[in-house]
Parts: C-alpha cells; sequence; structure tokens
C-alpha cells in the first residue's frame, strides 16, 4: 500500500526516502513566484519572510489535478494508496485530494483526514507507513490512525500572534487576538474537528512552555510517550521544551524538529510546541 501526504506533515527528506512516501508540496506565494515548500530550507524561508515585512507571502494547496497524477502513477504500479492531509479544519487540501481519488482509480484511494498538522500529522504517516510493510491490513491501520489521531497531543505557543491574525487563521481565538498581541497564547488542535483552540496565555514564552508541560503531565501522567518538540527559527525554546517534557514525562522518544515553511507563513518564526503521543501506540520500529 502506497502512503502519500503532504509537507504539512513535517516528515524529514530522510523519513520520506527510507519508506518511500511520498510528499504532496503546498506553496508559498512570494511577490517573485510561487515556491513548493519541498523546495525552501525553513532558513531560507524566514529569511524571506523578514525581508517582506510588514507584508506576508501567502500559501496555497495543491491542485486536484497533482493529486489525480500521484494517485494515477501509484495505481498503474498496482498499488492501494492510503493518502493523509493536513486538517481540513485548517486547510482544503483534502478537498482537492477527495475531488482527485473520485475522478481517478476511487476504490484503490482512501483519503484520510489527519485533523492535525505538524507533529501531530507526522505521527499518524510515519505509523502508516510502518505498520503497512508490516503487513498490517488497510483496516486495522485506519484503526490504529483513528487511536493515535485521539490519543495525540499537539499544542504549541508563539511568541507573538500577529502573523495568525494578519494571516486570518485564528479560527476559535479570533475575538482574543488584540488582546493576545502582547501575550503569549498556547493553541492546541481539537482532535475532534482539528481546529485551533486557545486553552491558555502566559506573559511571556517561558511560563508558556511551563504551562504546556503541566498540561501534558496531567494528560499522560507515568504512560511512555513519543515527543516531537516542533519549533519555527526558535531552537533555544525548543530545547528549554524539550528539558521541561524528559524531566516531567515519561520520554520513550524524543525529537526536536522544525516546522515546515508552509506552515510558518501563519506563525512566523517564534513558534515552539509539542505533539506527543503513547509509545504503547506506535510501531515496533519506533520504539527503539
Amino acid at each position: 500500500m502506497k502512503i502519500i501526504t503532504d509537507s504539512a506533515a513535517d516528515l524529514t527528506r530522510e523519513e520520506a526516502q527510507s519508506l518511500k512516501i511520498s510528499v504532496m508540496p503546498l506553496y508559498i506565494n512570494f511577490p517573485g513566484g510561487q515556491i513548493s515548500s519541498n523546495d525552501l530550507t525553513p532558513d531560507d524561508f524566514y529569511e524571506r519572510l523578514e525581508n517582506m515585512q510588514p507584508d506576508l507571502p501567502t500559501t496555497a494547496q495543491p491542485s486536484e489535478g497533482q493529486f489525480r497524477a500521484l494517485y494515477e502513477q501509484a495505481a498503474s504500479e498496482g498499488e492501494e494508496i492510503l493518502s493523509i492531509h493536513i486538517s481540513s479544519g485548517l486547510s482544503g487540501t483534502i478537498n482537492a485530494a477527495r475531488l482527485a481519488a473520485q475522478h481517478t482509480a476511487g476504490r484503490l484511494v482512501q483519503v484520510v483526514d489527519s485533523l492535525t498538522l505538524s507533529g501531530g500529522e507526522r505521527f499518524q504517516v510515519l505509523s502508516a507507513a510502518l505498520l503497512t510493510q508490516a503487513g498490517w491490513t488497510k483496516v486495522a491501520v485506519l484503526q490504529r490512525l483513528e487511536e493515535i489521531r485521539l490519543s495525540t497531543e499537539v499544542v504549541y505557543t508563539l511568541e507573538t500572534i500577529s502573523y495568525l491574525a494578519r494571516g486570518g487563521r485564528i479560527g476559535r481565538v479570533q475575538a482574543l487576538a488584540g488582546a493576545l498581541l502582547k501575550i503569549k497564547p498556547i493553541i492546541d488542535v481539537d482532535p475532534q474537528d482539528g481546529k485551533y483552540n486557545n486553552v491558555g496565555r502566559a506573559r511571556t514564552v517561558q511560563k508558556a512552555l511551563e504551562d504546556i508541560t503541566e498540561m501534558l503531565v496531567k494528560r499522560y501522567q507515568d504512560e511512555a510517550v513519543w515527543v516531537s518538540v516542533m519549533h519555527g527559527r526558535y531552537a533555544e525554546k525548543a530545547q528549554d521544551l524539550a528539558s521541561l517534557l524528559q524531566a516531567r514525562l515519561n520520554v520513550g522518544r524524543l525529537e526536536i524538529l522544525r516546522i515546515s515553511p508552509v506552515l510558518g507563513v501563519h506563525t512566523g518564526p517564534g513558534i515552539v510546541g509539542a505533539a506527543v503521543m503513547p509509545m504503547r501506540l506506535a510501531a515496533d520500529e519506533l520504539k527503539h
């Protein structure tokens, strides 16, 4: 079974290549033209972003035609397709995937709404690829992906909410935008509808990281967990969060990763947070 995802899943290039996962790019529109987020490093992106201030680039989703071409290629090789994408509550990407699935070898394509993004989407994509390689059936893989979605927490804070406000991506926290411009919000992703929720606020980023840690400790307690700390261009605070979580959680696996430039458009460089899931739901290859 062929696994397809998008660049919002924050897979490393090595992960995608080793597991033969196809990554559909999301796009960033700069004044000079459109660039695939797969072709732009985080540091290159943030330099471009700073040079554009106070303007912002915009993002664009892949087209139905791009998905159709990818699906037809995989189908021509006789493979079933599991296509796992960024939350429908945050992007229209999955709509293009669904239309393409209907107009190509539809019976071979299963489109999955991850109802999350970044590290949370990454957990689902890596698990699907590894479980498929281990011989799990599609039904069993889909059931495990749902378990992972409901058991995963994706939570982050921002140095400033101005990027979310200017990009119109605040959703439920829109009413708080003005008050939060000088306060550090704590935002999570609701696993039921895949939208942002504002779950707290702090006066400093460090206090927000401590609050995030308390929130995760309360949820997972002593359960062994896989932790992906994610950041834009905020390595110092990412390390601070990793240290806090390592000290307070039963961490079975921990990594520090950069978020995709296409997500950075809406958050700016000062984003830091974590995706956390129970190790009991991880494929065996991820437990070592």
